[in-house]
Formats: C-alpha cells, structure tokens, sequence
C-alpha cells in the first residue's frame, strides 16, 4: 500500500459518449497546435484564501506539525487563466469572483492578439456560466470574425484541462501549508508561485488587468 490524498472526481457524472467524442476533437487540435497551423490554450479558473493547508505531510514519531492561523479568514481571492503550453500564461486576479465581463475583457484581448498576428487562436473551456452567459454568448461571432475560437469540453470533464494540473501544482509546490495575514501578501506569492512555474516550464507569464478602472495586484 502507498499514501496518497484522496482526490475528489466527477467521472461516474460523465457523459462517455460526449467524452470520447470531445477528446478526439481535442487531440486533433493539438497536433494542429504541434504543427503550428494554430495557437491553443487552456483556460480556466480558480481561487485561493489566507489559510492555505498542507494536503498530508511526513512526520517524526511523537511530533505533529502545526500552522498558526492568522487573526482573519480573509476574502477570496480569483484567477483566471489561459495557458498556451511552451509558450505563454496570461493570468488576472480579483478579490471575489469574477464576473461575465471580465471575461468578455479578457477573450477581447486575446481576439485582438489572434487578429494582429493573422493566426486562428483557440480557447479550451469549461461550461462555467461566466464563459456561457448571455452576454458573452453575443461576443462569439464577432471574435470568430477576428480569428478567436473557443473549445467547449463536455460537463465534469475538467480532467481534459491542461491547465488544471498548473493549479494543481501552484497550490501543492508554491502555496501549500502558508498562512497569510492579508489578501494582498496571497496575491504576492500567487504570482511569484506563477513566475517560477514560468521560469522552470520556459514560458512567459504576463498579468492581464480586466478590470482596468479599478487598482491592480501588480
């Protein structure tokens, strides 16, 4: 027998046939990203709090490890991010959640950027409501007409993400068992945590403000 943590899963959910036919969808756009015919990235969403636990740990017999907590809970703090493997990670970070705007801001910037450099640009995607809603449902055509392709997997496939495993890594190498006594002082290490994945994947890490009007974490 081996120690692991338990992982929570959302397969017995799944649709197979929807699955099997999404991720052959999927393996073709990646060999069209391998060839450079196209640019794909993952994009998703995630959060993080003060109170940051150690998943499991090792310990000396008769000792237990302890994490003081701070004096405050604190708000939750937001990313969103695109990941284009190898080559680049485009990230934001609210207090709270985010909104159908900030996501319309930020596929606006990435049509603009798929528009400028004459290459079809595709966005892998949950079915959040943020990424489905009304309002966002609108913008789809006018950045297809720019070049900007969004990829939707099927419901409780999140495993399919690539981007998943980026979270799942600033959580358990970065973050794991820190406690922090302000939003802004997570925010810090958040994106430091994202700068050294950068650094050791070879890829640039770039913050996108969607929310130009109000103060930025950078």
């Amino acid at each position: 027998m081996v120690w692991k943590r338990t992982r929570q899963s959302h397969r017995q959910k799944q649709d197979p046939r929807k699955r099997l036919n999404k991720q052959a969808d999927l393996e073709m756009l990646n060999i069209s990203a391998a060839t450079g015919e196209i640019d794909l990235l993952y994009g998703d969403e995630s959060g993080f709090c003060q109170w940051s636990e150690q998943g499991y740990s090792y310990y000396f017999q008769g000792e237990q490890k302890r994490q003081e907590q701070t004096k405050r809970r604190g708000k939750r703090l937001s990313i969103i991010g695109l990941w284009q493997p190898l080559v680049q990670f485009f990230y934001s970070l609210v207090i709270g959640s985010f909104k159908s705007d900030d996501f319309i801001n930020l596929m606006d910037e990435q049509s603009k950027i798929a528009s400028e450099s004459g290459r079809m640009r595709v966005i892998v995607l949950d079915n959040g409501s943020i990424h489905t809603s009304k309002i966002a449902k609108e913008k789809y055509s006018q950045w297809e007409e720019k070049g900007l392709f969004l990829f939707f997997l099927p419901p409780y496939c999140s495993e399919m993400n690539n981007i998943e495993l980026e979270w799942q890594h600033l959580k358990r190498d970065q973050l794991a068992g820190q406690m922090f006594e302000t939003e802004k002082e997570l925010a810090c290490h958040v994106i430091w945590g994202l700068e050294h994945r950068g650094e050791k994947g070879q890829y640039s890490v770039d913050f996108v403000n969607v929310r130009p009007h109000l103060h930025s974490f950078t």
